[in-house]
């Protein structure tokens, strides 16, 4: 798809209010705190493993990345010990973790808000497999038009393809998108996209605006 607009360091640092058509989300730290669910997920595949307990700075890593990225992370690019955990997560109920999840303030009266001005929203994770039960378990899926995770891509975040499909299956352009995330995953996949970046309670990431509450978004869009 030709890109309609310049760079997103083009459009770094503007904060007007813009004609927007689509917000597009990623789920963990934007949609919910989900810090504790992932963290408990990931100790529980260590402790199975024998492996020590994670750091932060481990914990923070598999956060933002796809659960295959994050076993081979803590497997140390261990074959033997990649495959093993592989299939002690394959054999886990990842349901059990998703009460742990806490959905954050004013989303779904932003996300009806955002439907009254008929504006779509997106979902673009790196979840795989838990999306589904995440959607079910909190009832979103009337509140999404799209959810897009790493198993509907072949290269996930921050590879550009996520919102190259989400662009393409809506008929969006690239100026009418509004990206909300947390991470330099993120932020990163934004800018391979050259879509305005939202940074959502994380002023260290480069940002095209900033929010803390999901309600300041619609400081950024045209009524």
């Amino acid at each position: 798809m030709k890109k309609e607009e310049g760079s997103t360091s083009d459009m770094r640092n503007r904060t007007e209010k813009r004609k927007i058509k689509c917000v597009i989300y990623d789920c963990d730290g934007v949609l919910f705190d989900s810090l504790d669910a992932n963290g408990r997920l990931y100790e529980d595949i260590c402790q199975a493993l024998g492996r020590p307990p994670l750091k932060h700075e481990e914990l923070s890593y598999i956060h933002v990345h796809t659960v295959f990225e994050a076993i081979r992370f803590i497997s140390g690019n261990d074959e033997a010990l990649e495959k093993k955990a592989l299939d002690i997560w394959k054999g886990i109920d990842i349901k059990r973790y998703i009460p742990l999840l806490k959905m954050e303030p004013h989303l779904l009266e932003t996300l009806d808000e955002l439907a009254r001005r008929g504006i779509r929203r997106v979902i673009s994770t790196n979840r795989t497999t838990s999306m589904p039960h995440v959607m079910e378990s909190f009832n979103l899926t009337s509140y999404f038009d799209m959810v897009v995770t790493a198993l509907d891509v072949k290269h996930p975040k921050p590879h550009p393809e996520s919102v190259e499909k989400i662009l393409e299956s809506l008929h969006l352009h690239r100026h009418e998108v509004l990206f909300v995330g947390d991470s330099e995953v993120d932020q990163q996949t934004a800018e391979s996209s050259a879509v305005r970046f939202v940074a959502y309670k994380n002023r260290d990431i480069r940002n095209d605006a900033f929010i803390e509450d999901h309600f300041e978004l619609f400081g950024l869009i045209e009524s």
